[in-house]
């Protein structure tokens, strides 16, 4: 083993790599016996594509590279694709990215359109389907302009015809009670619909309303009313019982934790698994599962703190875990019997794998490749105090290089990894991102900081009106205990995040000029009264409203938390990355930013990418912003920075 200094540590872990490797899976679902799931593919220009993997084992693409499986619902998205029966043969229905039109397919056929061609003056979107009779079910979004005036969303049906492609009166608007809704959860005996919806300046983790209409004989809706959820309480999920007449369950937090609730169609609720744990997330994109419902009062659930654990909710309220040896699960599908999610753990990558809890163990339907696994970090959690003796959670990846160690008298640099949201968490898992830069000699230390799911309300909600605040003292907090521990180097800590990430990360920079050395901002929030005045994208126009408060009451608190309002207190060196086709944090923040920053005497730089929007898909421009990162904690850090893959 060579002794070297932390930072010049040779590493087989390229950018490259680490690009290749983020080849998301997401929305499965069964067909048959089948099971499919879209597929980002950075190699392939951010495409998602369609994939199924057949009994015998087969895995391929159900439609050709020229189809992309994403709506544009939220600007997030939302579920974009269902199965149109049993069997493939039946076909499915899906948004395609380059029109958001909705298509009919099925194997071997050219799709064809079942929706309205887009006008100059309205942008049709639609997500989260539901199969009733000859017709498709879902939500329809309608962008004619900027922000919430210039939106609408109604639950619509779609003939299976196509009349609709040629005809936009043959759309059948179902209902509208919301500005935000999610799709349609129809019953198994046809007789109601539920939907969530919730309205300005209200974001779905503060609440929801599960709402309840009959549906008549000739396919009508009758008076939808409230049955669940309502001020103060969010409700993420609702699922029908496939075997019980009139019961519907709801992922509520009406008890501080987004546990699961049985509902009557009185309004009548009662707790399945009361637990001081998470059995969903916040909701960020339509049509998100966490629990499926699967008869006799059995499901199958998500569940916990820090990680998430694939279980069996049983009748009686037992809950028994069968996910081992993985520790966080995602977008769980299901057949009745059997289900297929996305799982992943500290080293185990994240990969399509099928369970049967009546087999012998699971089954992985599309291995991820994981290479050098001997180069990745040992990382834990960590409960680390903050300075109001309040908790803050962190997940802790010491450097790792089975062929390097420091000199004994060194301490490694770190980076404080900020994730997005703010209303969402990170994860415990393989990362070859984190390996990247621990194969290196740099530690990271991934804070989950006030605001964060997978705490519980109380804690989520640490971050209402202190946006910008709380953030960045957790984040100081992970930076300083981790010095004073000799964990880490004190006078070498950098901060890196995207989107809300690259806020805290800029915010950092500004509120704690002697504290970090340098800081990686991706697609950031830089200065809220802009973003908030000029507009964005409808969702999250009225964030903010929460996150520091109602305008124009909070001015001030506006102005006192603003990178770019505090951007002449900013002494470390900066890269700013940014997707020049970003509707959520427009590039114009970044562009002022550099502005403001021109004259001094901080070092900084910009990358801007062409068709990149908000989350970089692309794996050039994802190697790319590595490299830059790299280079500058190089500099700041004050070591030599050894070529990737050298």
């Amino acid at each position: 083993m060579q002794t070297s200094p932390y930072g010049t540590w040779t590493s087989p872990i390229t950018a490259a790599d680490v690009a290749a490797a983020e080849a998301l899976a997401e929305w499965l679902g069964f067909v048959g016996e089948e099971v499919w799931w879209t597929e980002t593919r950075p190699l392939e220009g951010g495409r998602s594509a369609l994939v199924r993997r057949t009994p015998d084992g087969r895995t391929e693409d159900a439609l050709g590279p020229e189809w992309n499986v994403r709506t544009r619902v939220i600007e997030y998205g939302g579920r974009p694709w269902l199965a149109l029966g049993a069997t493939p043969d039946a076909g499915f229905v899906f948004t395609h990215w380059d029109d958001q039109r909705v298509h009919r397919a099925a194997p071997g056929a050219r799709p064809v359109p079942i929706s309205p061609e887009p006008t100059p003056s309205v942008s049709p979107r639609y997500c989260d389907f539901a199969l009733v009779g000859s017709e498709v079910w879902c939500l329809r979004e309608l962008v004619s302009g900027p922000g919430e005036t210039g939106t609408r969303r109604d639950l619509v049906a779609l003939p299976l015809d196509g009349s609709a492609a040629r005809d936009p009166g043959a759309v059948r608007v179902l209902a509208r009670s919301h500005h935000f809704m999610t799709g349609p959860k129809v019953a198994p005996d046809g007789g109601h619909v539920a939907w969530l919806g919730w309205d300005h300046p209200t974001m779905p983790w503060d609440a929801t309303d599960v709402m309840c209409a009959p549906i008549g004989s000739d396919g009508t809706l009758g008076q939808a009313r409230r049955i669940a959820g309502g001020p103060g309480v969010s409700v993420g999920q609702v699922e029908w019982a496939p075997d019980l007449p009139g019961v519907l369950y709801a992922l509520s937090d009406q008890d501080g934790w987004w546990n699961i609730h049985e509902v009557d169609l009185a309004g009548g609720t009662c707790a399945r698994c009361p637990r001081a744990e998470e059995f969903g997330e916040a909701l960020w994109r339509i049509g998100a599962r966490w629990f499926l419902p699967v008869g006799g009062g059995r499901m199958f659930v998500v569940h916990g703190t820090s990680g998430r654990q694939l279980a069996v909710l049983e009748a009686d309220g037992a809950l028994r875990d069968i996910g081992e040896p993985y520790t966080e699960w995602s977008q769980p599908a299901t057949d009745g019997s059997r289900v297929a999610a996305v799982a992943a753990g500290p080293g185990l990558p994240r990969t399509v794998v099928l369970v049967d809890p009546r087999g012998p163990g699971i089954e992985q339907l599309r291995p991820a490749a994981l290479r050098h696994p001997d180069h990745l970090p040992q990382g834990h959690h960590s409960i680390l105090r903050g300075e109001n003796g309040e908790d803050v959670h962190a997940y802790v990846y010491p450097p790792r290089n089975p062929d390097f160690t420091a000199p004994a008298d060194e301490l490694p640099p770190y980076l404080v990894q900020v994730h997005g949201g703010p209303t969402t968490r990170s994860q415990l898992i393989a990362n070859q991102e984190i390996a990247f830069f621990t194969s290196r000699g740099i530690g990271v230390v991934d804070v989950q900081y006030g605001g964060s799911t997978g705490f519980g309300r109380r804690y989520r909600e640490r971050l209402r009106e202190n946006w910008g605040v709380v953030d960045v003292r957790d984040c100081a907090t992970a930076a300083r205990e981790l010095g004073e521990r000799k964990v880490a180097d004190p006078d070498r800590i950098g901060i890196r995040g995207g989107s809300a990430g690259g806020w805290t990360a800029a915010a950092s920079l500004a509120a704690e000029p002697d504290l970090y050395r340098a800081a990686g901002i991706y697609y950031p929030l830089l200065d809220p009264e802009e973003w908030r005045e000029r507009g964005t994208h409808d969702f999250e126009c009225r964030y903010l409203d929460s996150l520091i408060g109602p305008w124009p009451q909070a001015r001030q608190r506006y102005e006192q938390v603003s990178p770019i309002r505090r951007a002449h207190r900013i002494r470390a060196p900066f890269v700013i990355m940014q997707g020049l086709d970003d509707a959520i944090c427009p590039p114009v923040q970044a562009e002022r930013m550099l502005a403001l920053m021109r004259d001094s005497q901080v070092p900084h730089s910009y990358l801007a990418f062409e068709g990149e929007q908000h989350g970089f898909r692309r794996a050039d421009t994802i190697a790319a912003c590595l490299e830059a990162e790299l280079a500058l904690y190089a500099r700041a850090f004050g070591f030599e920075a050894v070529p990737a893959g050298d």
